[in-house]
């Protein structure tokens, strides 16, 4: 049995810079979203200890020899980090389950895992990307080397704390950078561990530092100027906040991975339709809809439609909400009671507006002591309404039918988002015509879900990001280019 005891986690509320714990900064409550409980509290860094992580990161850049070390050494020491994760694994997917909104099973078999094999990849990333050399004239030698920018600012959010802090901090470290991360202060603190352990590892002390804090904390570290890039991902307004930061202290690079609203699109060719119905369902229950690349928009042709539509509400039914600390729970709390009474509000707004509510629309059992929502259809929805429009993030499906597939592509275009979509078709002709049309960064065609490929890069068009997570992208994206030409006719 995986269910644990959520008062026996030992929890490390603290900053972790230079190597050791660090503490400092008024308590900010923090609540676990199970129960609604106060659990812990952590710090809210002063403006003082940031200057302090970021200049201890800095020092540790020039001073520990890790960016200078050989592609090899570098790889080495950060799979003995990856080896450290998994042979963790309890202790890290009981950190992550007792205070986030993933499940205990699905830490122990795919969060805790993935962020391990995630640092693989990248390590094996340090001696496969360099420079090149540029044809020029026969007495000129042309050239570009790449090299760490220094220290790489990282903020990441509160839905897959593990996971998407170990997309940002393993290219950036396997690049010889050192790292200042910032996670949400609502899933604070299984990141630390995850430094802990980079430091048994024999990555040196101050390559990868945590701290602690709201917003503001985020704010200040994008702006200081020994930051020499900054990694984000979250909504689409506070990623344009860090955009702004960056700009107006020295205009910094930066990553973003922001919201989205992502179609998927059925065809009446389908083979399978409970194969379908349970893809599609997975795509929206998945962490209670609580993920960027949400499956929130299902486009189906008016053949199926009626009969995918019972289907998926079926396997909704099969949906089990239990604390994240039980071993048989499949359906997510919602981060906090604020955000699930804000997803309902979206729901009752827009039945008001002239949705029709299929099921759901309320929270399971009725209760308001915890933050569980039931995962719900709205149909005869259309662009205008706020839940089709805009971002949710939560358990939400909005439903339109389309005859033809012009009108589908038609409807699958978002004024605003463009992160990933799906396709759902057994006509193989169809489905790439749609990948080329769908204005999408990612577009799954009979799948929805990142998989294992870590080779794939993942990112938004539009207002849902700029540049990539993942693949050969994210490492390169850590290093700048520096260009030479050599003459040496004389």
């Amino acid at each position: 049995m995986l269910s644990f005891n959520p008062d026996e986690v030992r929890i490390p509320n603290n900053h972790f810079i230079g190597g050791i714990a660090v503490e400092g900064g008024e308590a900010i409550d923090v609540m676990r979203p199970s129960d609604a409980v106060l659990y812990a509290s952590v710090p809210n860094a002063s403006h003082d200890l940031v200057d302090q992580a970021v200049e201890n990161a800095w020092r540790a850049f020039k001073e520990s020899g890790w960016a200078n070390r050989s592609p090899r050494d570098r790889a080495k020491a950060m799979k003995r980090w990856a080896n450290l994760i998994e042979q963790d694994v309890t202790t890290l997917a009981q950190l992550e389950s007792v205070g986030s909104t993933r499940p205990i099973s699905a830490t122990v078999n795919w969060d805790i895992p993935f962020c391990a094999e995630g640092i693989r990849f990248y390590a094996e990333y340090a001696d496969k990307c360099g420079g090149d050399v540029i044809p020029t004239q026969d007495d000129h030698l042309g050239m570009t080397i790449t090299e760490p920018f220094g220290v790489v600012g990282a903020i990441a959010p509160w839905n897959f704390p593990l996971v998407m802090a170990s997309w940002k901090v393993a290219p950036a470290i396997a690049a010889g950078n050192a790292v200042v991360l910032k996670p949400s202060e609502m899933t604070p603190f299984s990141v630390v561990r995850l430094a802990e352990l980079a430091v048994e590892a024999g990555i040196p002390p101050g390559i990868f530092n945590v701290i602690q804090g709201d917003g503001l904390v985020g704010d200040t570290l994008a702006r200081h100027p020994l930051i020499s890039k900054v990694t984000f991902t979250g909504s689409t307004r506070t990623g344009a906040l860090v955009m702004t930061a960056c700009a107006q202290s020295g205009t910094k690079p930066v990553t973003l991975e922001l919201g989205g609203k992502s179609p998927q699109l059925v065809f009446n060719d389908i083979k399978d339709i409970d194969k379908v119905a349970r893809r599609i369902s997975g795509a929206i229950t998945t962490n209670s809809g609580q993920v960027c690349v949400a499956g929130s928009r299902l486009l189906v042709q008016a053949g199926v439609a009626e009969q995918l539509i019972e289907r998926i509400s079926s396997v909704f039914e099969e949906q089990v909400a239990q604390s994240t600390w039980e071993n048989n729970a499949t359906l997510s709390p919602i981060i906090s009671l604020k955000e699930a009474d804000r997803i309902d509000t979206v729901v009752r707004k827009t039945v008001e507006e002239g949705a029709s509510l299929f099921t759901g629309g309320c929270m399971v059992g009725g209760t308001d002591s915890s933050a569980f929502y039931k995962p719900t259809i709205l149909t005869n929805v259309n662009m205008e309404m706020d839940a089709v429009r805009n971002e949710i993030f939560g358990p939400v499906l909005c439903v339109e039918t389309f005859e033809t597939d012009e009108e589908a592509l038609q409807l699958a275009s978002h004024p605003s988002y463009g992160l990933s979509a799906g396709v759902h078709t057994a006509d193989l002709n169809r489905a790439m015509r749609m990948v080329k049309s769908l204005d999408a960064g990612t577009v799954w065609v009979n799948r929805y879900g990142r998989s294992w490929d870590f080779a794939i890069p993942t990112g938004g068009f539009k207002s849902s990001g700029i540049g990539k997570d993942l693949g050969r992208q994210a490492y390169e994206a850590n290093r700048r280019t520096k260009s030479v030409l050599i003459d040496f006719s004389e």
